[in-house]
């Protein structure tokens, strides 16, 4: 495992957001969700998408609060252009589940 510093760290800018569309994105080569989430004021709505698709529908999405790192250059996935890179953990299965704070917490906020 490759150490950093905490300035390194401080470089990546992580933040919460709250889902607010989510659709499928059959055009992906694994299944994937296309995602919109708001940060709120400063940083407004992002896309992105996400191979979570064991464990979420994109109705499930809807109104969800999920980090994300949000200083990343725009990446192009298929035709679908991402903008964040939503963060998450696999199962014991290696299915991806999403971060998130485990309450209501204000959008945009940076993670600490």
């Amino acid at each position: 495992m490759a150490e950093i510093t905490f300035d390194d760290f401080m470089k990546v800018d992580i933040r919460v957001g709250e889902v607010i569309r989510a659709e499928p994105y059959p055009e992906a080569r694994k299944p994937a969700i296309k995602i919109w989430i708001d940060f709120g004021p400063e940083i407004g709505e992002k896309k992105t998408s996400a191979q979570v698709t064991a464990h979420y529908t994109p109705q499930t999405l809807i109104g969800k609060q999920v980090l994300a790192v949000v200083n990343f250059p725009p990446r192009q996935i298929g035709k679908f252009m991402s903008e964040v890179l939503v963060l998450g953990l696999p199962d014991d299965t290696g299915e991806i589940r999403l971060v998130g704070p485990d309450g209501p917490v204000p959008l945009g906020g940076r993670m600490h």
